[in-house]
């Protein structure tokens, strides 16, 4: 077996690769700092990538509450999910906007990046 300089083989795949290697549906990637570290993976994967994250906002107060205003929390996740695979024609889009409002999100709120 050859290997690189780096010493891998040349072969091999990243493991991000092969772990979304079966999957379907929409990839919605959360993350409590900038929307770049998720993002950095978007290349590997062969299909579009939902991103959420803090974009370094330094904001003093609990986690929860900062998930929140950067919707990045459960809710937040799964209403960027339904919204996906209502673009998708994969989900209703009125069911998905529902939903929303079930889970208390607020879509009339400003982007958080700008509040």
């Amino acid at each position: 077996m050859e290997s690189s300089p780096s010493g891998r083989n040349p072969n091999s795949r990243p493991y991000i690769v092969q772990a979304m290697r079966e999957t379907e549906g929409p990839i919605i990637a959360s993350t409590d700092y900038m929307k770049i570290v998720p993002d950095q993976i978007a290349p590997w994967l062969k299909r579009q990538i939902g991103l959420a994250g803090t974009d370094g906002f330094g904001r003093s107060d609990s986690r929860e509450y900062l998930r929140n205003h950067f919707e990045i929390n459960a809710e937040s996740i799964v209403a960027a999910t339904l919204s996906r695979l209502a673009r998708e024609g994969k989900f209703n889009a009125t069911k998905a906007a529902q939903s929303m409002i079930d889970l208390g999100l607020r879509p009339e709120v400003l982007d958080p990046s700008l509040a």
